[in-house]
């Protein structure tokens, strides 16, 4: 699966099959062993601030209070073109909370669709979540930044806060808009600053 435009697919296969590990241990006893090789940017993932920052928190330095057992709220803002601006959160308590914005953009999933004209939020949308004390925030688009130019300014603002980032989130039609709890935990790893999560809520 391609998650990211220009970036390539993950392998994966068999380290040691099941056939192979008969060799190896006693008869009658198999092990399989598997190997991924991947880049950090596949599937659903979370951006730590190192991803964005070299002096940014790594994978490994996140806390678990803006990933696991979040209090959350889903946002479902009236898409006018493809920007998402601050007014779409502004009666919202978000602080403390996971943000998932629900654009509806999973439809296209795994589809070329889904890498042309995505929706996203805007760097005023970033500054307000993030002066309002958002814990973490999510989106089920390509990239919650547009990509029309270089620069990336939600990621700046929320990384440079010390948010993370979840991206290409799908299902967020089926969370209620707020009273779920928020999991996007990835693994512990130092010197890296994106990860794969299995994303999910408890309603």
């Amino acid at each position: 699966m391609v998650t990211y435009k220009g970036l390539p697919a993950p392998l994966i296969c068999d380290y040691l099959s099941r056939e192979a590990s008969k060799e190896r241990y006693a008869p009658g006893t198999e092990f399989q062993i598997g190997r991924i090789d991947m880049v950090a940017n596949t599937g659903t993932y979370v951006d730590a601030p190192f991803h964005r920052y070299a002096h940014g928190k790594d994978l490994s330095e996140l806390q678990l209070t803006s990933l696991a057992d979040v209090d959350c709220v889903v946002v479902r803002p009236r898409l006018d073109g493809r920007a998402i601006g601050p007014e779409a959160f502004a009666d919202l308590d978000v602080r403390g909370r996971a943000v998932l914005v629900q654009t509806g953009w999973d439809r296209n999933w795994r589809t070329d669709a889904y890498f042309e004209g995505h929706p996203h939020l805007t760097e005023a949308a970033a500054l307000h979540l993030a002066d309002a004390g958002a814990a973490i925030v999510g989106i089920d688009s390509f990239n919650i930044d547009s990509v029309d130019e270089g620069t990336r300014p939600v990621h700046s603002v929320l990384l440079g806060r010390d948010i993370p980032i979840c991206e290409h989130m799908c299902n967020l039609a089926d969370l209620p808009s707020s009273g779920s709890r928020f999991f996007a935990v990835p693994v512990k790893v130092k010197g890296m600053g994106t990860f794969p999560v299995r994303a999910f809520a408890i309603c």
